[in-house]
């Protein structure tokens, strides 16, 4: 008798935590983002210092960090993350859609700011996209941050400037990502966009990042919306 043997690749589980002080809303994300096989709670705190216990105990992929935390507040709590656990991402959840929140959300570590009211379905893309190292700004609010900055002359930053003329020698085609990546947009969005093979997205990305001298995508949104770049 041969015996028929399945081989059976599990998919990976994304690890969150939930860091909210309204229950009705921690009880809601929870039950939103267990739906998914490849999702799961694993830690919930109604406030800061709770949540960074829970966070050092349980070691999340992913937090979902409600800026508005009683105590010590969500930017805090964000930056604090970050010290303890670099490799963690956080989302920076909140229901102001004021642009301040967004750069001080971003400046402080988290590689997300959504929305409260984002659609469930939406959110768990977030999650996914995020835990891969994607950065990600509600499309309510993304606008609205860049408008607030006053814009510095860009021809520094124009393609067929020489390293001394501009302080970041893009090209057309890398300027043109950067900013799709500054809208937080993933490589796979960014390849449909501009009609090319997400190696390829994913290889002007790298070549963005190292000629911006930052280390991940969040950093060079950063950098990039402060110095007038888009």
């Amino acid at each position: 008798m041969t015996e028929k043997v399945c081989s059976v690749v599990e998919k990976k589980v994304i690890k969150v935590a939930i860091i909210e002080d309204f229950k009705l809303t921690r009880v809601g994300l929870r039950c939103a983002l267990n739906e998914n096989d490849d999702l799961k709670v694993v830690a919930e705190a109604e406030d800061a210092v709770e949540g960074l216990k829970l966070v050092e105990k349980e070691k999340p992929d992913v937090i979902l960090m409600d800026l508005g935390l009683p105590g010590m507040n969500g930017i805090e709590a964000t930056v604090k993350v970050k010290e303890m656990m670099p490799q963690v991402k956080v989302i920076a959840l909140t229901s102001h859609d004021r642009e301040e929140g967004v750069i001080a959300a971003l400046s402080s570590g988290a590689s997300a700011y959504c929305l409260k009211d984002i659609d469930p379905t939406k959110l768990a893309d977030v999650v996914r996209d995020v835990s891969t190292g994607v950065c990600w700004i509600d499309p309510m609010v993304s606008q609205m941050a860049l408008n607030s900055f006053p814009k510095v002359e860009n021809i520094g930053f124009l393609p067929g400037k020489s390293q001394s003329e501009g302080r970041v020698p893009l090209t057309e085609r890398e300027y043109e990502v950067l900013k799709h990546l500054v809208a937080g947009k993933s490589n796979t969005e960014i390849a449909k966009e501009l009609i090319v093979s997400v190696h390829t997205a994913k290889a002007h990305v790298c070549s963005i990042l190292q000629k911006m001298c930052v280390n991940d995508r969040v950093q060079a949104a950063v950098k990039a919306v402060k110095e007038g770049m888009v």
